[in-house]
């Protein structure tokens, strides 16, 4: 199994999210990128017209950059660059391996592999979570009279699991598998409901339609991406950008459902503490109604053949 040699590159908070939206930013914005990847270390301790020049580009345009970015200016990019180098410095002493698995590889050393990888994805995803735009949705969704969340693929297991959650707290929600009907159900939103569409890439063209009749109506809207630059990204009214960490045989959209799920439960989390007391009540009453069907927490055992002295 390969050895990591360069952590910087790994998909997770600010540097994953250069690695997956720098291509797909203006050129001279794309050169600032490059330059911060290739080397983030001196990144996080170059000045402004070091990192301007290192690039080909100009101060001004670095301060453009860094806006794009969501930063109040360069100080605050270099902070992150600095924060983000030295943990992934830690997590190199702590993993110390890659995202490579090979058929003849000990099962045991593929469990380090994926648990190390999702534990990376998730960090990442944690670190660049905005939880002031958490709490704006989650109050939403606890006032809403209808939550609609639309995935398809890997992203409509996440989707099915949010429903399943928030309908356990006496949450409004749908959750579609068919296009149709979740573009159907997009258009009877009315402002003050709430619209979540999932999707790694940002690019599923069924989940972005329904979005974006949702948006039409009104509804608050909310993209769960991979890619916060993505057209799914550009019609939501908020965005909370994943981060993925690929393994053999774990391409990353299928990668993404960790870190999808972590955004969700948090929002859960945080509608379910909006919504206390009918939460609690509705979770004990659904704890009680399936409780006939788990078995005792002890199991009397059973005698094997027959007893000592029985014919």
């Amino acid at each position: 199994m390969k050895r990591m040699s360069d952590v910087t590159g790994e998909s997770g908070g600010l540097l994953g999210r250069l690695r997956m939206e720098g291509p797909q930013m203006p050129e001279a914005l794309a050169r600032i990128a490059e330059t911060i990847l290739a080397d983030p270390e001196t990144a996080a301790h170059a000045s402004i017209v070091d990192l301007a020049e290192r690039s080909g580009t100009s101060t001004a345009t670095v301060t453009r950059f860094s806006r794009t970015l969501g930063f109040k200016g360069y100080a605050n990019l270099r902070v992150a660059i600095a924060t983000e180098t030295g943990r992934a410095e830690q997590a190199r002493w702590e993993t110390d391996i890659s995202g490579d698995i090979a058929p003849d590889d000990p099962l045991a050393d593929v469990l380090g592999v994926v648990t190390a990888a999702d534990t990376r994805a998730i960090q990442g995803t944690a670190a660049g979570l905005d939880v002031t735009a958490v709490e704006r949705v989650a109050e939403a969704i606890a006032g809403a009279g209808r939550v609609e969340i639309f995935g398809l693929g890997s992203s409509g297991t996440s989707a099915r699991e949010m429903a399943f959650r928030l309908e356990r707290i006496r949450v409004p929600v749908w959750h579609r598998t068919d296009s149709h009907t979740a573009l159907t159900n997009a258009a009877l939103l009315l402002p003050g409901d709430v619209a979540i569409g999932l999707s790694h890439s940002g690019r599923t063209r069924e989940v972005i339609e329904t979005l974006a009749e949702a948006a039409d109506h009104g509804a608050l809207t909310v993209a769960v991406t991979s890619f916060g630059r993505s057209p799914l990204a550009e019609i939501a009214d908020v965005v909370f950008t994943t981060a993925v960490q690929e393994t053999t045989f774990r391409l990353a959209a299928l990668s993404a459902l960790h870190s999808q799920l972590l955004v969700l439960d948090l929002i859960y989390v945080a509608v379910a503490q909006r919504t206390y007391e009918r939460t609690a009540d509705a979770l004990e009453l659904t704890v009680r109604a399936v409780d006939a069907h788990r078995l005792p927490e002890k199991i009397p055992s059973r005698k094997r053949g027959r007893a000592k002295g029985q014919p």
